[in-house]
């Protein structure tokens, strides 16, 4: 007995870690475990990678050699099932280091790490994940085959290399396709290349995991670039070999339904990309012939984030409140106004859900529909056809409308008809490139409407702008009372009862100190004193006086209002709006 005892200890005596705790423990005999070792130097693998291709052989599941792990050296176990891969910290351990090291970042706070091995006594490689992390470590048993498929989930990335895409023979579901007709234009050798679609889908589910909201490819002499807006800001993500870039533009207008063979003016298109059964994604694609050929520019219109509900858009209660009583009137005009990128189309059509209702006809002429909602009759205008915004409102007055929208009031005719729209029981809505909501009332007489109907037809404005939202690594800001004097605060909203706040940066927010958008509002309903004032052709000064006097939130004080509920920072709101 002594003797069958000592020989599988003399056994481990030349094994550790791993190895030789189960060689010990009598869970693997001696020359198995070493015939793994050997096998694993050899390839220059892992003892657990080896382990774990004959664990079911053995009689040793995933789980059990976890388990096995877990309370063999003291450590907390933990079902990778259960993670939500978007919470992992991103781009903290080197992703070489993730794959060849099997070791997979879980959670991040302070300076401690909390990795994920399947092999907690891989103390090199934990010495190496210290080191270049500079973070001190938290080991966690997890499953090896569970690990093995996260970090492969989550280290791929849209900059992959093409080529290892080219050489990878795998046929895959193209989800970008829409109808039959489309698929008739790619079934050409030309375009149904199977690694460019897999890009651009690959493409396509970072963006809307981003939270971006264009995506931009733009050709160069040397390189070929492709960037993500998110939260308003560009940032590269690939540099995509310039061979692959006629490819890329190709198969990107054949799903868009554009002209692959023309390439010497603009144009516009649109496609769906269905990620699950209920839920598809939007993009409105725009081409444009540059020098070195053509930059492509991808907005994403998710229809969800137009039922989100006004309570999410980040109205305070009283401007939520003004605007809500405006739209359920029977009959006036409802501005939004704005910067291209502001939030006004989520805006409106946030609105039109709310009105969207059995016994209410909407209709909305737009360039294009951006968002397209169930129960709303949407047009496109198509200036070449002659179906202009003017044309459209004089059709929508034949069919008999409650509500109408239109995107935007470029002319004095648009203008003319949303107005007489406006007067003769419809509720009218549309946009305005303008600043602030004051400026819009003088924008309108500019363009020769007269003061008296629009007087008697707006009856509220909204400006708006999106500032960005502070992560959760947000710390407060220590920001002299002369600062926030300056910023616009009053000296009453010094009382100590509130804390700036300011960006940090984690993994989380990639470094930014910003997570997600919040918006800025400046909500102004059309009082009989303002009306008097549009009557006399008062100036935009005077109007927003008056609007002041009345309790209007103009856009920096709105902005700053924002800053003591702690949602986003000074400079952040000094970025985005006006004096």
């Amino acid at each position: 007995m002594s003797a069958v005892t000592q020989g599988p200890s003399a056994a481990a005596g030349a094994l550790t870690g791993l190895a030789r705790a189960l060689v010990q423990q009598g869970r693997l005999r001696p020359d198995r475990a070493e015939a793994l070792a050997r096998k694993a130097t050899q390839s220059n693998t892992l003892f657990v990678d080896e382990l774990a291709g004959i664990a079911e052989t053995i009689g040793l599941s995933g789980n059990a050699i976890a388990r096995f792990a877990a309370e063999t050296f003291g450590h907390p176990l933990f079902d990778l099932a259960a993670i939500d891969v978007d919470q992992l910290p991103k781009d903290t351990i080197d992703k070489k280091l993730v794959t060849s090291l099997r070791v997979l970042a879980l959670r991040k706070r302070g300076n401690r790490l909390a990795v994920g091995v399947s092999d907690p006594t891989n103390y090199q490689a934990l010495d190496q994940i210290k080191f270049q992390t500079q973070l001190a470590l938290d080991i966690i048993v997890v499953e090896h085959d569970k690990l093995v498929r996260l970090i492969e989930a989550t280290t791929q990335s849209a900059s992959q290399s093409l080529e290892r895409l080219i050489d990878d023979d795998v046929s895959f579901e193209d989800l970008l396709a829409e109808s039959p007709e489309k698929e008739e234009e790619s079934g050409s050798a030309d375009v149904d290349d199977a690694p460019v679609v897999r890009f651009l889908q690959k493409l396509l589910l970072d963006a809307i995991g981003d939270g971006a909201s264009d995506l931009h490819f733009e050709p160069y002499e040397k390189f070929y670039r492709i960037r993500f807006r998110v939260d308003g800001i560009l940032r590269e993500v690939a540099q995509p070999p310039l061979a692959i870039r006629e490819r890329l533009v190709t198969r990107i207008k054949v799903i868009s339904r554009l002209d692959i063979s023309e390439k010497r003016v603009p144009q516009d298109g649109r496609m769906k990309l269905a990620l699950t059964g209920q839920r598809a994604i939007d993009f409105r694609v725009s081409t444009l012939p540059t020098l070195y050929g053509e930059k492509i520019v991808m907005r994403i219109l998710d229809p969800a984030q137009a039922k989100m509900g006004i309570e999410s858009l980040g109205y305070e209660p009283d401007q939520r409140e003004a605007l809500v009583n405006a739209i359920q009137r029977p009959y006036g005009m409802v501005l939004v106004t704005g910067p291209t990128g502001s939030g006004k189309t989520v805006s409106l059509y946030t609105c039109l859900n709310m009105l969207n209702q059995p016994g209410v006809n909407i209709s909305t002429a737009e360039d294009p529909a951006e968002i397209q909602l169930a129960g709303v009759n949407q047009v496109n205008v198509n200036d070449k056809a002659g179906l202009t915004f003017a044309n459209a409102m004089r059709a929508f007055l034949r069919q008999d409308p409650d509500i109408i929208m239109v995107g935007e009031i470029r002319d004095l005719e648009t203008a003319d008809i949303a107005i007489k729209a406006a007067q003769t029981g419809h509720m009218v809505m549309s946009t305005l490139h303008t600043n602030d909501a004051p400026s819009t009332l003088t924008r309108m007489a500019n363009m020769g409407v007269p003061s008296f109907n629009i007087a008697s037809s707006v009856i509220l404005i909204t400006a708006q702008r999106l500032a960005r939202r502070l992560c959760t690594c947000k710390q407060p800001a220590e920001l002299p009372p002369e600062a926030l004097l300056a910023a616009g605060f009053a000296e009453a909203d010094l009382d100590g009862s509130w804390q700036p706040f300011r960006p940090v940066g984690c993994d989380r927010c990639k470094g930014s100190g910003y997570k997600g958008r919040v918006g800025i509002y400046e909500v102004m309903p059309i009082s009989e004193e303002i009306q008097r004032l549009i009557l006399r052709n008062a100036s935009s000064m005077d109007i927003a006086a008056q609007g002041k006097r009345e309790g209007v939130r103009f856009l920096r004080m709105s902005g700053l209002w924002k800053v003591r509920q702690g949602v986003t920072s000074v400079d952040e709101v000094l970025g985005c709006t006006n004096d």
